[in-house]
Protein backbone atom coordinates (compact mmCIF):
# COMPACT_ATOMS: atom_id res chain seq x y z
CA UNK A 1 0.00 0.00 0.00
CA UNK A 2 2.78 2.36 0.81
CA UNK A 3 4.45 1.71 -2.53
CA UNK A 4 1.22 2.37 -4.38
CA UNK A 5 0.73 5.63 -2.50
CA UNK A 6 4.25 6.78 -3.37
CA UNK A 7 3.67 5.98 -7.04
CA UNK A 8 0.39 7.89 -7.06
CA UNK A 9 1.99 10.92 -5.45
CA UNK A 10 4.80 10.87 -8.00
CA UNK A 11 2.31 10.71 -10.87
CA UNK A 12 0.30 13.61 -9.47
CA UNK A 13 3.47 15.72 -9.08
CA UNK A 14 4.47 14.99 -12.69
CA UNK A 15 1.06 15.98 -13.99
CA UNK A 16 1.22 19.20 -11.95
CA UNK A 17 4.62 20.11 -13.37
CA UNK A 18 3.50 19.51 -16.97
CA UNK A 19 0.49 21.78 -16.47
CA UNK A 20 2.56 24.61 -15.07
CA UNK A 21 4.99 24.39 -18.04
CA UNK A 22 2.13 24.77 -20.53
CA UNK A 23 0.78 27.84 -18.74
CA UNK A 24 4.19 29.52 -18.75
CA UNK A 25 4.69 28.82 -22.49
CA UNK A 26 1.30 30.33 -23.27
CA UNK A 27 2.12 33.41 -21.21
CA UNK A 28 5.43 33.89 -23.06
CA UNK A 29 3.78 33.48 -26.44
CA UNK A 30 1.14 36.07 -25.54
CA UNK A 31 3.80 38.53 -24.44
CA UNK A 32 5.80 38.06 -27.60
CA UNK A 33 2.80 38.60 -29.84
CA UNK A 34 1.57 41.72 -28.00
CA UNK A 35 3.61 44.99 -28.42
CA UNK A 36 5.45 46.29 -25.38
CA UNK A 37 4.19 49.66 -24.28
CA UNK A 38 6.47 51.88 -22.20
CA UNK A 39 4.94 54.51 -20.08
CA UNK A 40 1.32 54.03 -20.99
CA UNK A 41 -0.88 52.99 -23.86
CA UNK A 42 0.22 53.44 -27.46
CA UNK A 43 -1.01 56.61 -29.15
CA UNK A 44 -3.67 56.28 -31.72
CA UNK A 45 -2.58 56.74 -35.33
CA UNK A 46 -4.90 58.34 -37.82
CA UNK A 47 -5.71 56.18 -40.83
CA UNK A 48 -3.57 56.98 -43.87
CA UNK A 49 -1.12 59.20 -41.99
CA UNK A 50 1.72 56.68 -41.98
CA UNK A 51 1.42 56.08 -45.70
CA UNK A 52 1.51 59.78 -46.54
CA UNK A 53 4.44 60.70 -44.26
CA UNK A 54 7.96 60.76 -45.76
CA UNK A 55 10.31 58.02 -44.75
CA UNK A 56 13.13 58.80 -42.40
CA UNK A 57 15.84 57.72 -44.88
CA UNK A 58 14.53 59.81 -47.79
CA UNK A 59 16.70 62.89 -48.62
CA UNK A 60 15.39 66.36 -47.97
CA UNK A 61 14.17 68.18 -51.09
CA UNK A 62 16.62 70.73 -52.48
CA UNK A 63 15.71 74.34 -53.10
CA UNK A 64 16.00 74.84 -56.86
CA UNK A 65 15.39 78.58 -56.56
CA UNK A 66 18.85 79.11 -54.99
CA UNK A 67 20.69 77.12 -57.67
CA UNK A 68 23.40 79.16 -59.40
CA UNK A 69 24.31 78.20 -62.98
CA UNK A 70 26.67 79.68 -65.56
CA UNK A 71 25.29 79.07 -69.05
CA UNK A 72 27.59 79.15 -72.07
CA UNK A 73 27.03 77.96 -75.62
CA UNK A 74 27.49 78.42 -79.34
CA UNK A 75 25.05 78.58 -82.26
CA UNK A 76 25.82 78.20 -85.98
CA UNK A 77 23.39 79.82 -88.43
CA UNK A 78 23.44 79.94 -92.25
CA UNK A 79 21.81 82.84 -94.05
CA UNK A 80 21.67 84.34 -97.52
CA UNK A 81 23.17 87.59 -96.20
CA UNK A 82 25.21 87.04 -93.01
CA UNK A 83 25.91 90.76 -92.55
CA UNK A 84 22.22 91.65 -92.55
CA UNK A 85 21.49 88.65 -90.34
CA UNK A 86 24.06 89.92 -87.83
CA UNK A 87 22.20 93.24 -87.63
CA UNK A 88 18.95 91.35 -86.98
CA UNK A 89 20.57 89.31 -84.20
CA UNK A 90 21.83 92.52 -82.61
CA UNK A 91 18.30 93.88 -82.49
CA UNK A 92 17.03 90.66 -80.91
CA UNK A 93 19.72 90.83 -78.22
CA UNK A 94 18.75 94.38 -77.32
CA UNK A 95 15.08 93.39 -77.26
CA UNK A 96 15.73 90.90 -74.42
CA UNK A 97 17.87 93.43 -72.46
CA UNK A 98 21.15 91.77 -73.41
CA UNK A 99 24.39 93.18 -74.74
CA UNK A 100 26.95 92.58 -77.49
CA UNK A 101 30.46 91.90 -76.20
CA UNK A 102 32.14 91.50 -79.60
CA UNK A 103 31.14 91.60 -83.27
CA UNK A 104 33.23 90.58 -86.30
CA UNK A 105 31.99 90.91 -89.90
CA UNK A 106 33.68 89.72 -93.09
CA UNK A 107 31.99 90.80 -96.33
CA UNK A 108 31.90 88.32 -99.17
CA UNK A 109 34.21 88.50 -102.21
CA UNK A 110 34.79 86.43 -105.32
CA UNK A 111 37.12 84.15 -103.39
CA UNK A 112 35.60 83.96 -99.92
CA UNK A 113 32.11 83.79 -98.48
CA UNK A 114 30.55 86.38 -96.20
CA UNK A 115 30.80 85.64 -92.49
CA UNK A 116 29.90 87.26 -89.16
CA UNK A 117 30.68 86.23 -85.57
CA UNK A 118 28.95 87.72 -82.52
CA UNK A 119 29.57 87.17 -78.82
CA UNK A 120 26.35 88.10 -77.01
CA UNK A 121 25.15 88.15 -73.40
CA UNK A 122 21.46 87.46 -72.79
CA UNK A 123 19.51 86.93 -69.54
CA UNK A 124 19.82 83.36 -68.30
CA UNK A 125 16.06 82.85 -68.00
CA UNK A 126 15.58 83.93 -71.64
CA UNK A 127 18.39 81.88 -73.19
CA UNK A 128 16.26 79.06 -74.58
CA UNK A 129 13.69 81.46 -76.06
CA UNK A 130 16.45 83.55 -77.63
CA UNK A 131 18.06 80.51 -79.29
CA UNK A 132 14.68 79.45 -80.62
CA UNK A 133 14.16 82.93 -82.08
CA UNK A 134 17.36 82.63 -84.11
CA UNK A 135 15.48 80.32 -86.47
CA UNK A 136 13.85 83.42 -87.98
CA UNK A 137 17.24 84.85 -88.94
CA UNK A 138 18.42 81.82 -90.91
CA UNK A 139 18.84 78.08 -90.70
CA UNK A 140 20.22 76.91 -87.37
CA UNK A 141 22.72 74.15 -88.14
CA UNK A 142 24.23 73.53 -84.70
CA UNK A 143 23.41 74.41 -81.10
CA UNK A 144 25.67 73.65 -78.13
CA UNK A 145 24.97 74.81 -74.55
CA UNK A 146 26.60 74.04 -71.22
CA UNK A 147 25.28 74.66 -67.69
CA UNK A 148 27.94 74.84 -65.00
CA UNK A 149 26.66 74.66 -61.40
CA UNK A 150 28.50 77.24 -59.24
CA UNK A 151 26.18 77.15 -56.22
CA UNK A 152 28.88 75.97 -53.80
CA UNK A 153 31.34 78.57 -55.05
CA UNK A 154 28.79 81.34 -54.72
CA UNK A 155 27.82 80.26 -51.19
CA UNK A 156 31.48 80.06 -50.13
CA UNK A 157 32.15 83.57 -51.40
CA UNK A 158 29.03 84.88 -49.70
CA UNK A 159 29.99 83.34 -46.34
CA UNK A 160 33.54 84.67 -46.48
CA UNK A 161 32.31 88.13 -47.41
CA UNK A 162 29.92 88.24 -44.46
CA UNK A 163 32.63 87.05 -42.04
CA UNK A 164 35.09 89.65 -43.32
CA UNK A 165 32.47 92.38 -43.18
CA UNK A 166 31.80 91.57 -39.54
CA UNK A 167 35.55 91.63 -38.80
CA UNK A 168 35.92 94.98 -40.56
CA UNK A 169 33.08 96.43 -38.50
CA UNK A 170 34.70 95.25 -35.26
CA UNK A 171 38.05 96.72 -36.26
CA UNK A 172 36.41 100.05 -37.04
CA UNK A 173 34.87 100.00 -33.56
CA UNK A 174 38.28 99.23 -32.03
CA UNK A 175 39.84 102.14 -33.92
CA UNK A 176 37.15 104.45 -32.58
CA UNK A 177 37.74 103.31 -28.99
CA UNK A 178 41.56 103.05 -29.16
CA UNK A 179 43.26 104.74 -26.19
CA UNK A 180 46.90 104.72 -27.33
CA UNK A 181 48.85 105.03 -30.55
CA UNK A 182 50.11 101.40 -30.61
CA UNK A 183 46.59 99.96 -30.47
CA UNK A 184 45.43 102.42 -33.10
CA UNK A 185 48.26 101.51 -35.52
CA UNK A 186 47.72 97.75 -35.02
CA UNK A 187 43.99 98.09 -35.59
CA UNK A 188 44.48 100.19 -38.74
CA UNK A 189 46.95 97.65 -40.21
CA UNK A 190 44.55 94.79 -39.55
CA UNK A 191 41.68 96.82 -40.99
CA UNK A 192 43.65 97.56 -44.17
CA UNK A 193 44.43 93.88 -44.70
CA UNK A 194 40.86 92.75 -44.04
CA UNK A 195 39.41 95.52 -46.19
CA UNK A 196 41.62 94.55 -49.16
CA UNK A 197 40.61 90.89 -48.90
CA UNK A 198 36.97 91.91 -48.57
CA UNK A 199 37.15 94.05 -51.71
CA UNK A 200 38.75 91.19 -53.66
CA UNK A 201 36.07 88.70 -52.63
CA UNK A 202 33.35 91.23 -53.37
CA UNK A 203 34.70 91.72 -56.90
CA UNK A 204 34.80 87.94 -57.45
CA UNK A 205 31.23 87.57 -56.28
CA UNK A 206 30.12 90.46 -58.47
CA UNK A 207 31.74 88.82 -61.51
CA UNK A 208 30.16 85.48 -60.66
CA UNK A 209 26.76 87.11 -60.30
CA UNK A 210 27.18 88.67 -63.74
CA UNK A 211 28.01 85.27 -65.26
CA UNK A 212 25.01 83.71 -63.57
CA UNK A 213 22.63 86.49 -64.57
CA UNK A 214 23.69 86.67 -68.23
CA UNK A 215 24.44 83.71 -70.48
CA UNK A 216 27.34 83.89 -72.93
CA UNK A 217 26.59 82.75 -76.50
CA UNK A 218 28.84 82.75 -79.57
CA UNK A 219 26.77 83.08 -82.76
CA UNK A 220 28.45 82.30 -86.10
CA UNK A 221 26.62 83.43 -89.24
CA UNK A 222 27.80 82.06 -92.60
CA UNK A 223 26.50 82.20 -96.16
CA UNK A 224 24.47 79.45 -97.80
CA UNK A 225 26.20 76.97 -100.09
CA UNK A 226 24.46 78.45 -103.12
CA UNK A 227 25.76 81.94 -102.29
CA UNK A 228 29.27 80.83 -101.38
CA UNK A 229 32.01 81.22 -104.02
CA UNK A 230 33.08 77.98 -105.64
CA UNK A 231 34.47 76.47 -108.85
CA UNK A 232 33.57 78.09 -112.23
CA UNK A 233 30.49 76.70 -113.94
CA UNK A 234 31.34 77.39 -117.63
CA UNK A 235 34.24 77.84 -120.06
CA UNK A 236 34.41 81.63 -119.85
CA UNK A 237 34.34 81.57 -116.05
CA UNK A 238 37.16 79.03 -116.19
CA UNK A 239 39.26 81.35 -118.36
CA UNK A 240 38.60 84.28 -116.05
CA UNK A 241 39.44 82.20 -113.00
CA UNK A 242 42.65 80.94 -114.62
CA UNK A 243 43.68 84.48 -115.61
CA UNK A 244 43.13 85.73 -112.06
CA UNK A 245 45.11 82.82 -110.66
CA UNK A 246 47.97 83.57 -113.10
CA UNK A 247 48.01 87.23 -112.08
CA UNK A 248 48.05 86.24 -108.45
CA UNK A 249 50.93 83.83 -109.06
CA UNK A 250 52.96 86.48 -110.91
CA UNK A 251 52.37 88.93 -108.10
CA UNK A 252 53.52 86.38 -105.57
CA UNK A 253 56.57 85.57 -107.72
CA UNK A 254 57.52 89.26 -107.98
CA UNK A 255 57.19 89.67 -104.25
CA UNK A 256 59.33 86.57 -103.72
CA UNK A 257 62.06 87.88 -106.03
CA UNK A 258 62.02 91.22 -104.25
CA UNK A 259 62.49 89.45 -100.95
CA UNK A 260 65.27 87.27 -102.39
CA UNK A 261 67.41 90.10 -103.87
CA UNK A 262 68.96 91.17 -100.55
CA UNK A 263 69.74 87.56 -99.77
CA UNK A 264 71.38 87.06 -103.17
CA UNK A 265 73.62 90.08 -102.59
CA UNK A 266 74.58 88.81 -99.17
CA UNK A 267 75.39 85.36 -100.55
CA UNK A 268 77.45 86.93 -103.38
CA UNK A 269 79.59 88.84 -100.87
CA UNK A 270 80.13 85.71 -98.80
CA UNK A 271 81.05 83.73 -101.96
CA UNK A 272 83.57 86.41 -103.08
CA UNK A 273 85.29 86.36 -99.70
CA UNK A 274 85.54 82.58 -99.75
CA UNK A 275 86.96 82.61 -103.30
CA UNK A 276 89.63 85.19 -102.39
CA UNK A 277 90.61 83.17 -99.32
CA UNK A 278 91.01 79.99 -101.41
CA UNK A 279 93.18 81.74 -104.04
CA UNK A 280 95.44 83.17 -101.36
CA UNK A 281 95.83 79.73 -99.81
CA UNK A 282 96.76 78.17 -103.16
CA UNK A 283 99.42 80.85 -103.83
CA UNK A 284 101.06 80.16 -100.51
CA UNK A 285 101.20 76.45 -101.24
CA UNK A 286 102.84 77.04 -104.66
CA UNK A 287 105.54 79.38 -103.29
CA UNK A 288 106.31 76.79 -100.60
CA UNK A 289 106.84 74.03 -103.24
CA UNK A 290 109.49 76.07 -105.34
CA UNK A 291 112.07 76.68 -102.62
CA UNK A 292 115.75 77.12 -104.21
CA UNK A 293 118.07 74.07 -103.69
CA UNK A 294 121.99 73.93 -103.30
CA UNK A 295 123.99 74.78 -106.55
CA UNK A 296 125.77 71.82 -108.24
CA UNK A 297 129.41 72.67 -109.36
CA UNK A 298 129.85 72.48 -113.11
CA UNK A 299 133.10 72.33 -115.24
CA UNK A 300 134.22 75.66 -116.70
CA UNK A 301 133.77 76.01 -120.39
CA UNK A 302 136.76 75.17 -122.59
CA UNK A 303 138.89 78.03 -123.87
CA UNK A 304 140.00 78.59 -127.43
CA UNK A 305 143.57 77.40 -126.77
CA UNK A 306 142.29 74.09 -125.50
CA UNK A 307 140.41 73.42 -128.67
CA UNK A 308 142.34 71.52 -131.35
CA UNK A 309 142.33 72.05 -135.04
CA UNK A 310 139.43 69.71 -135.50
CA UNK A 311 137.39 71.72 -133.07
CA UNK A 312 137.58 69.22 -130.20
CA UNK A 313 138.99 70.30 -126.83
CA UNK A 314 142.56 69.51 -125.99
CA UNK A 315 141.57 67.48 -123.04
CA UNK A 316 139.62 65.22 -125.32
CA UNK A 317 142.41 65.09 -127.94
CA UNK A 318 145.05 64.21 -125.38
CA UNK A 319 143.32 60.98 -124.71
CA UNK A 320 144.16 59.74 -128.22
CA UNK A 321 147.61 58.24 -129.02
CA UNK A 322 149.65 59.93 -131.75
CA UNK A 323 151.57 57.72 -134.11
CA UNK A 324 155.28 57.66 -133.43
CA UNK A 325 154.94 58.72 -129.87
CA UNK A 326 153.94 55.30 -128.73
CA UNK A 327 156.70 53.66 -130.69
CA UNK A 328 159.24 56.07 -129.34
CA UNK A 329 158.19 55.28 -125.88
CA UNK A 330 158.43 51.57 -126.65
CA UNK A 331 161.90 52.01 -128.01
CA UNK A 332 162.98 53.76 -124.85
CA UNK A 333 161.69 51.04 -122.64
CA UNK A 334 163.39 48.33 -124.61
CA UNK A 335 166.88 49.80 -124.25
CA UNK A 336 169.05 48.07 -121.66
Amino acid sequence: MRKLAVVMIALLGLVFLVGCGDDESEDHAGKASSPTVMGGPAPAVAPGFREGAPQQDSPAPTDQTNRKEVITGSVDVTSGDPIAAAATVTEQVRAVDGRIDSRTEQPGTDERAARAVLSVRVPADKTDAFITGLGGVGTVTRVSTNRDDVTMQWQDLDARIRALQASVDRLKALITSATNTADLIAAEEALSSRQGELDSLTAQKRSLDDQVALSTLTITLTADDKNAPGDPDNFWDGIVSGWHSLIDWLQDAIVFVGKAVPWLGFLAVIGGLLYAALRLLRRRRRTGAHVPTAAVPTAPPATASEVNASGAPESAASGKETPGAHSAGDDQTEQP
